[in-house]
């Protein structure tokens, strides 16, 4: 019982990760349908901006406060990977709507870019973000079972993003407004919808999400230029499992492969617990090729 308790909560930790992650790409990519191969960096600029962030509160800062630098560094690393997003979208991004191949391109020459950029500003080398002292240690729930306060406070995080985002989406003027554009642009500019501000804001949304993901990622270890690479093939995984354009699909989907991942490396060995995950998703997509969730729609196939 301690060994299965300890390795559903790995699980779900991991699930919780992937989530954060493709939770930005399921707007820029599930949504707008741009392939934003750049995304990954979106994450690592999150993850600087911690950097960052804990620099300026070590140097300027009295040391009392320097615990309460990560709960700063949420909204930093959200707002500087937003403009970051904003100026791709106003630079390039709003040229390349409706193709995606040349999306493709496009985002990973300045994946390659911004990768560089943090060499030449940062160095190669990795650096590491120091964890404030009430995330470290443990809560005990059972004599062999201690569940990380580092982890239990990352699933804290995505669930909060994922309640910000269902109302955002969902249940606000600006979500209305975006749905509608993604689903019959000529109709919302028709009823007055400035379809150029809700393209900027949505996919700006997305890219701030991928910053706060960075900045979570700077508690499970050291961080560098290539920081986002790991993450971005089980990203858009996550997203086309679950179902493209449904934020329900992404959980299922981010869930699905979290899970499965740690039960199979667990049985076996890391490398062998990812191809048996990549078999998995690939029988289910034969099943369902729409995915967990299905875009609902009125057109006829």
């Amino acid at each position: 019982m301690d060994v299965f308790i300890l390795q559903l909560f790995n699980g779900i930790s991991v699930s919780s990760i992937l989530l954060l992650i493709a939770l930005g790409l399921a707007i820029t990519f599930g949504l707008m349908k741009v392939i934003n191969m750049a995304h990954g960096e979106l994450i690592m600029i999150g993850a600087y901006s911690t950097y960052l962030t804990q620099n300026l509160f070590h140097a300027y800062m009295p040391s009392s406060w320097f615990n309460w630098y990560f709960v700063i560094s949420i909204p930093a690393s959200f707002l500087i990977a937003f403009l970051f997003g904003l100026l791709l979208e106003v630079s390039l991004i709003r040229h390349l709507y409706g193709r995606p191949l040349d999306s493709l391109l496009a985002t990973w020459g300045v994946g390659l870019l911004l990768q560089q950029l943090a060499r030449s500003v940062f160095g190669a080398p990795n650096v590491a973000v120091t964890s404030p002292s009430w995330l470290n240690g443990g809560m005990r729930i059972l004599s062999d079972v201690v569940l990380p306060y580092k982890r239990l406070f990352i699933v804290g995080l995505v669930a909060a993003c994922l309640i910000a985002m269902y109302f955002y989406i969902y249940r606000s003027l600006e979500g209305r407004r975006m749905r509608a554009v993604m689903q019959n642009r000529d109709m919302a500019a028709c009823l007055g919808v400035s379809t150029r501000r809700v393209d900027a804001m949505t996919f700006a949304i997305g890219s701030g999400i991928a910053g706060i993901a960075g900045c979570a990622l700077t508690l499970m270890g050291p961080i560098g230029p290539s920081l986002g690479t790991y993450y971005i093939v089980d990203a858009f995984m996550v997203v086309v499992l679950g179902g493209v354009g449904k934020l329900v699909g992404t959980v299922l989907g981010a869930l699905g492969i979290g899970v499965f991942n740690t039960m199979f490396e667990y049985w076996t060995n890391a490398s062998l617990g990812k191809v048996l995950v990549f078999l998995c998703i690939v029988a289910f997509l034969q099943w369902r090729p729409s995915g967990f969730v299905a875009m609902r729609t009125r057109s006829l196939d």
